[in-house]
């Protein structure tokens, strides 16, 4: 069965592209119409109640969240050595790094345009997206003096967090951060788009 992958331009979902290109899958990428409120139809939400990409809908059912989309690519395929599975704590750090991507810096991203997730009063809203460029920077040096060992975020072995940093990293501009901040990440970034996978998966997400 080829898979099928629910995605939108920019949004977190370019990781799990990336991930699919690089293992040679074969799967299908539907775009999910953000700005006339395709996330929110009674369709799409009979695919992802979150109302979220992305979604891939494989043999046994829909999965969510990126993580877990990009365990799930690295375990179908094997064969691309997309995680470091026969060493637990090379693994457990590639999953410390990713929940760390998920958890705390799509969040600090989230809150520039998102914030009616968190609060209704305008005034509140504002102020979270003026905190969004300092979080992000913040994140971003922590990224960059501890956690990005190099030239991959495990170190020599490529795996499934560098497209899922590359993926975050490209925001930067828009939450008021410049790149230039972090040679390191910006050297990643550089050696990603390089990449025959990750060129693929732009194209994807842009509907080629």
């Amino acid at each position: 069965m080829s898979l099928l992958i629910h995605v939108a331009p920019g949004t977190c979902a370019l990781a799990t592209l990336i991930a699919l290109e690089e293992a040679g899958a074969d799967y299908t990428a539907r775009r999910v119409d953000f700005a006339a409120g395709e996330q929110r139809s009674p369709g799409f939400l009979a695919v992802n109640p979150k109302g979220r990409v992305p979604a891939l809908v494989i043999e046994d059912g829909v999965l969510t969240e990126t993580p877990a989309l990009l365990t799930y690519v690295a375990q179908r395929f094997p064969a691309a050595g997309l995680a470091p599975f026969e060493d637990s704590f090379a693994f457990a750090r590639m999953q410390e790094f990713n929940a760390y991507l998920c958890s705390t810096v799509h969040i600090a991203h989230a809150h520039r345009m998102r914030g009616h997730r968190w609060v209704d009063d305008p005034d509140a809203m504002a102020a979270m997206q003026r905190k969004v460029p300092e979080n992000m920077a913040a994140c971003f040096d922590l990224i960059e003096t501890t956690m990005l060992r190099g030239p991959w975020v495990l170190g020599d072995r490529y795996s499934l967090a560098d497209g899922y940093l590359h993926t975050i990293a490209r925001w930067l501009p828009a939450d008021g951060v410049d790149p230039a901040r972090f040679p390191r990440v910006a050297d990643h970034g550089a050696r990603m788009a390089a990449r025959p996978a990750v060129q693929r998966a732009l194209a994807r997400e842009s509907g080629g």
